[in-house]
């Protein structure tokens, strides 16, 4: 069984910055992408951002422009570093793994860090 250590999350003031970092607790081959998800408090969990291996991104619109998505290879860690944080950036963010094997799909996740902004 993999699990995702994430780690990075805190209180940060509107304005400011944070990095989340994740990575498997082991080594890991054929993976798919990987991302980050949030959920804030009465809020379905929402895409934020995604990577695949080959280095495509996509970010979820109210992101863009502020958050970047990043993968180092060597060792499959995953970060996000956002900026310009926001209020309504709030949430609990869980890192997630896609791995396919044989032509099935396995899907991993992280424990969760809260991102709190607030002055």
């Amino acid at each position: 069984q993999v699990q995702l250590v994430e780690s990075g999350g805190g209180l940060v003031q509107p304005g400011g910055s944070l990095r989340l970092s994740c990575a498997p607790s082991r080594n890991i081959f054929s993976i798919n992408a990987m991302g980050w998800s949030r959920q804030a408090p009465g809020k379905q969990r929402e895409l934020v951002a995604a990577i695949t291996g080959r280095g495509s991104t996509n970010y979820a619109d109210s992101v863009k422009g502020r958050f970047t998505i990043s993968r180092h290879n060597a060792n499959n860690t995953v970060y996000l570093q956002m900026n310009s944080l926001k209020p309504e950036d709030t949430a609990v963010y869980y890192c997630n793994l896609k791995q396919v094997i044989a032509g099935v799909g396995y899907d991993y996740w992280g424990q969760g860090t809260q991102v709190t902004v607030s002055s």
